[in-house]
């Protein structure tokens, strides 16, 4: 696998970053990028099992490996839901997804680094800009 890094600068402390990336409303508006209809179940505790879910409840399986508040998230795929069944025997079956938040002077800087295949890859450099900027326009107008 390969690894994305992207990241962007946003006028907003990292607690309010963090809010917009994990909260109940906020989540499916930056998320909608990547599907329409993207919702997110977890409880976001370390060890917690997520799913990442479209409109058709499809998506991924993951788990939350570390969950340090306002600073860092880090979520492991496990693999993949399709028609209400996991697959754990998939690809992705241990790509990371990091979320590194670092404040300085009330701006935050976002850091995502994933792992991707190369058949994805130009699809996550081409949306992530796109939920970042989400994300950005969320944090500051919030």
């Amino acid at each position: 696998m390969d690894k994305i890094k992207i990241s962007i600068e946003i006028n907003a402390p990292a607690e309010k970053v963090w809010a917009v990336l994990l909260g109940k409303d906020s989540y499916p508006e930056w998320a909608a990028v990547f599907a329409e209809g993207s919702k997110a179940e977890t409880d976001w505790q370390k060890g917690s099992k997520a799913l990442f879910l479209d409109s058709n409840n499809e998506g991924m399986v993951s788990r939350i490996a570390d969950n340090i508040p306002n600073e860092f998230m880090s979520i492991e795929h496990l693999g993949m839901i399709k028609d209400g069944k996991e697959d754990l025997n998939h690809e992705w079956s241990g790509a990371k997804e990091n979320y590194n938040l670092s404040e300085k002077d009330g701006k935050t800087e976002l850091l995502i680094t994933m792992d991707s295949n190369a058949e994805m890859q130009a699809y996550f450099e081409e949306t992530w800009p796109k939920a970042l900027d989400k994300i950005k326009l969320l944090s500051e107008n919030k």
